[in-house]
């Protein structure tokens, strides 16, 4: 996607980038300051505990049902869930339903 350069309406699930091996990613928006990502997940698939130094994350849920992972632990997730990794948090999300799964990734400043 070309870098947005005024406020412009994004459908996220138009961008979505499914693929049959991995988790698909798709970029939505790209600056010095944030990313916007979209993560697609087909059902079992996902993005191992891991952690960004020096980033804060967030995950909204906007399609589809899994597991937020966490050290230690797993907390649901639906449409609607919002998750907040601050940086150095380890997290990541597996798909656990039988339907697709889209997660919109906020990443703050840009990887």
């Amino acid at each position: 996607m070309d870098p947005i350069q005024h406020p412009e309406v994004i459908q996220p699930a138009e961008h979505a980038v499914f693929r049959p091996d991995k988790m698909g990613k798709a970029t939505l928006f790209h600056s010095a300051r944030l990313l916007v990502g979209l993560n697609a997940f087909e059902p079992g698939q996902e993005h191992r505990l891991h952690a960004h130094e020096g980033m804060d994350k967030l995950y909204h849920v906007l399609a589809g049902e899994g597991s937020f992972l966490l050290e230690g632990s797993e907390k649901p997730m639906s449409a609607g869930t919002l998750l907040v990794a601050p940086s150095g948090v380890p997290h990541g999300i597996r798909n656990t339903g039988s339907a697709r799964l889209l997660v919109l990734a906020v990443l703050a400043p840009s990887p």
